[in-house]
């Protein structure tokens, strides 16, 4: 990477968008003090809604600007919530000299009641948010298919909102964004399938997302409204993440203009406290979403963020119980074997089964065992020299990356991925479960390296201008390991390495047995001398001694035989 380039994107990442200083002029906003509603922070374009100025609002009480009415619901919102949750519908009032009819939200933070006002354009009838949610549940609840669900989602929303293109847009293990749902005029091009690079969104854009739900921008051309003060009681920079009213980044609102997007809003899917996605939705013209239609696209984005945990939860579980039963038929194989550790060898078909692989490895001895598809034993030094860099003495180690564990490109046998289990470190024994190489062709909308447009000193930051489809063959990476396989092989590790335990226990016994059974020899040897000198001696016998000491001589040679049987099977 360009030292240019890298420049950009840390910049990009180190942007402190949450502190923007400002907000957009579709709204107002006003920040107060309890216990007496003193005002801290309005916004510069408050005279417009109120007929007061600034100046003379700040370390006033709301009650000379709001009726009591509307403080009531205000209070009673902010009573039933909590510091740092989003923001909240209040109230539907009349504000001002003019009576606007206004949308009231409010949310606390940093000690202050922070009350987002937008007036309601005329004649916009107000439909129950509730009702119009529950609307569209119903007629995406019935897909059990994620391909068909998302779809619909992106339908949906697009219905209730009139957005020129709506898409479902899932962030991928790397961070990067595919969409993987579109609904559209038919006059746009489409972006189904398009992949887009992490520095598209940043981490602490992911990270407002996950904080405020709905994020809409009406007209992208706006001009910034600073909040006054934009510094609170500590001289610090007023917090704004979870302000849906909050001036977005400059370089965000050019990235959509390249796009020719004049008009934007997003709804955050959020599983398992992660981003899963957005939906995102563009239009070409300026385009107001009143509140209650955001208030019913939120709704229904919490029902589509349940039904994305659930699936997962669902694919988790299965994994759970397939690895489950598994480890269950594992555990008593080796159990009932003589020597676990070695009957392990045998069991590699049923391993391949307890995680999402395409084969299984195990070196032991020095020696290499495979089933299904692994790597040529010759990449066994390559493999355990990729172990001895990364390995810690913690546990399992994976990587997705063939070039990782293999030297030479196109020798990997058309694997990639690898998880180790460390299975007796002082024998230098592992078990590996294999992925294939995956092989893909994508579709970026632009170039993925070219993600900012710098000029020749570095100094000036754009995003690209180009979202035109650029191919890209990707090789040498697998399937990523995910936090369940991970699990998985955790618990499948702990028991191995039980039996593992047991196995070298048992060869602790039969070494003490190999010992007494050579000493029991010895015994029996000195004992057969002293018989031969006795032998010696006998001259005159009866028959009948004489076959009485025939058999006594065929007993000892039958304790004998055994013996000698007894010490090969050990020494075996």
């Amino acid at each position: 990477m360009n030292p240019q380039l890298e420049r950009a994107l840390q910049e990009c990442a180190n942007e402190p968008i949450h502190l923007s200083g400002a907000i957009q002029p579709h709204g107002y906003l006003i920040s107060c003090q309890l216990p007496d509603w003193t005002i801290r922070h309005v916004s510069a374009n408050v005279e417009a809604l109120t007929g007061a100025e600034p100046a003379g609002m700040l370390r006033h009480s709301l009650r000379e600007f709001l009726t009591d009415d509307l403080i009531q619901a205000i209070a009673e919102t902010v009573g039933f919530g909590e510091p740092g949750a989003p923001a909240q519908r209040a109230a539907v009032g009349n504000i001002g000299p003019m009576a606007d009819l206004c949308d009231i939200s409010v949310h606390v933070a940093d000690g202050l009641v922070h009350i987002e006002i937008e007036p309601q354009p005329r004649g916009a009838g107000e439909r129950s948010p509730t009702v119009v949610a529950q609307t569209m549940i119903a007629r995406v609840a019935a897909s059990e298919d994620i391909d068909d669900f998302n779809q619909r989602v992106a339908e949906q929303v697009r219905l209730l909102t009139g957005y020129d293109r709506v898409m479902v847009y899932r962030f991928r293990h790397d961070d990067a964004g595919e969409v993987v749902a579109e609904s559209r005029d038919s006059a746009l091009q489409t972006y189904l399938g398009l992949r887009y690079p992490p520095s598209d969104i940043p981490v602490q854009a992911r990270t407002l997302y996950l904080r405020n739900r709905i994020r809409v921008i009406p007209d992208a051309t706006y001009v910034p409204v600073p909040i006054l003060p934009d510094r609170d009681s500590r001289g610090a920079p007023l917090d704004l993440g979870q302000m849906a009213l909050r001036s977005v980044s400059p370089v965000h609102l050019e990235y959509l203009a390249n796009m020719g997007v004049v008009a934007s809003m997003s709804i955050s899917i959020i599983s398992g406290g992660r981003l899963w996605g957005l939906i995102a939705c563009h239009h070409r013209s300026a385009r107001r979403v009143p509140p209650g239609i955001r208030a019913a696209a939120d709704l229904f984005g919490l029902f589509v963020s349940m039904r994305v945990a659930s699936r997962e939860q669902h694919d988790a579980v299965a994994l759970e119980e397939n690895a489950r039963s598994v480890r269950d038929a594992l555990s008593l194989r080796l159990d009932n074997a003589a020597d676990p550790r070695l009957a392990l060898q045998g069991e590699l078909d049923l391993l391949c089964r307890a995680v999402a692989c395409d084969g299984v490895g195990l070196v032991q001895a020095g020696h290499w065992y495979g089933a299904g598809r692994t790597p040529n034993e010759s990449r066994m030094p390559d493999l355990l020299d990729w172990l001895r860099r990364t390995h810690n003495g913690a546990g399992p180690v994976a990587t997705e990356h063939a070039a990782d564990w293999c030297r030479g490109p196109g020798e990997t046998d058309g694997l990639a991925g690898v998880l180790a289990l460390p299975l007796d470190l002082s024998r230098n024994e592992w078990l590996f479960f294999f992925r294939r190489e995956q092989i893909e062709e994508v579709r970026w909308a632009g170039r993925p390296d070219e993600p900012f447009l710098v000029d020749g000193d570095g100094g000036k930051i754009g995003p690209r201008a180009s979202f035109s489809a650029w191919n890209e063959t990707v090789r040498g990476h697998g399937l990523p390991w995910s936090d369940g396989d991970r699990r998985v092989v955790g618990r499948l590790h702990q028991m191995l390495r039980e039996r593992y335990r047991r196995g070298a226990a048992h060869s602790s016994v039969g070494d003490l047995s190999a010992r007494r059974v050579r000493l029991d020899v010895r015994e029996q040897r000195g004992r057969l001398l002293q018989l031969s000198e006795l032998l010696e001696g006998l001259v005159h016998v009866s028959p009948r001694e004489a076959a009485q000491l025939s058999a006594r001589i065929n007993t000892l040679e039958s304790e004998l035989q055994s013996l000698i049987s007894a010490v090969s099977a050990v020494d075996d």
